[in-house]
């Protein structure tokens, strides 16, 4: 993670054209930006995400902002990409794919035991998350996954900050509530950040 003096010169760089400081900015956000994306389309969290990296590459010269500012302004076009697809779908219903490919992203240089059980974990915090009303889960996903502030995150919803934070607050409240219940360790939702 980098300090917000160090984000903001990586910005600024990249804007520039530097290939190296637009490849940190990728490496830094795009991981972040899947897990908000996976609560909102599941398996085409993927394909979202790329989409939302053309646009980002093309517009990044117009951006105005500082290292926070950016973030706001990918999770805003992830968000916008996700919003067509959903919409798009809407119009013409498609049939789900395998829902359990968790082992598909296993690098043959990790401890695969341990990096199955990462994806496992991490896939059921956001299958968990992804139980909550769409309000509270794109509040919880934006504020604690992302890493957002409530004005920026209220700035992506179209919401006012107090409803930004009471939604994150009732959705954190309402996953401990059912993390109780299914016994899923609580822990690993304060991991995913």
């Amino acid at each position: 993670m980098l300090a917000p003096e160090e984000l903001d010169a990586v910005v600024r760089a990249a804007q520039t054209g530097d290939e190296n400081a637009f490849r940190q900015l990728y490496r830094l956000q795009q991981p972040v930006l899947l897990r908000y994306l996976r609560v909102l389309v599941d398996e085409d969290a993927e394909d979202v995400a790329s989409e939302a990296w053309l646009q980002i590459a093309r517009d990044l010269h117009s951006f105005r902002g500082d290292g926070d500012g950016f973030r706001g302004w990918t999770a805003t076009i992830a968000r916008h990409r996700a919003m067509d697809l959903l919409r798009a779908q809407r119009r013409r219903p498609q049939p789900a794919g395998p829902a359990d490919e968790y082992l598909k992203e296993i690098r043959a240089d990790d401890d695969t035991a341990d990096r199955a059980l990462e994806l496992v974990t991490t896939d059921a915090a956001l299958a968990l998350i992804a139980t909550l009303p769409q309000e509270m889960a794109e509040a919880v996903m934006l504020r604690v996954v992302v890493g957002l502030d409530a004005k920026s995150t209220g700035k992506i919803l179209g919401r006012r900050p107090g409803a930004v934070r009471t939604a994150a607050y009732r959705g954190l409240r309402l996953l401990a509530q059912r993390a109780a219940v299914t016994h899923f360790p609580v822990p690993a939702l304060k991991e995913m950040r």
